[in-house]
């Protein structure tokens, strides 16, 4: 939720152009277990990124999705491409991604 009610939605709420902007800032920035963030797809509610591990060169897959409508929400994904078990990458990777955008007035609905 990129404008919570008890944080800035009640005092400054922001755009959701403004809200995108927010979220590519913190993707660039945000590197957890140094893996490269590349960001191949965006639109006006979506945004794909590849994350490819420093070591052998794996990719990862992180979409984040603006859905229609008033509310001020963001859905997101991540998930390896290659094997069953990636050793908590992609929960440590969302978690890093959250914990930045809550440093920019944002707030999770359902954490982990």
């Amino acid at each position: 939720n990129y404008n919570p009610e008890e944080g800035r939605g009640g005092k400054k709420p922001v755009t959701k152009e403004r809200a995108m902007e927010e979220l590519l800032e913190v993707i660039k920035s945000t590197k957890p277990d140094n893996f490269t963030p590349k960001i191949t797809e965006k639109r006006d509610d979506y945004v794909r990124v590849e994350y490819e591990s420093p070591i052998m060169g794996f990719v990862d897959d992180v979409e984040f999705w603006f859905p229609p409508g008033k509310k001020p929400l963001v859905q997101y994904r991540s998930a390896s491409r290659l094997g069953n078990f990636d050793f908590d990458v992609n929960k440590k990777r969302v978690k890093a991604l959250r914990v930045a955008l809550e440093k920019k007035g944002w707030a999770s609905e359902n954490t982990f």
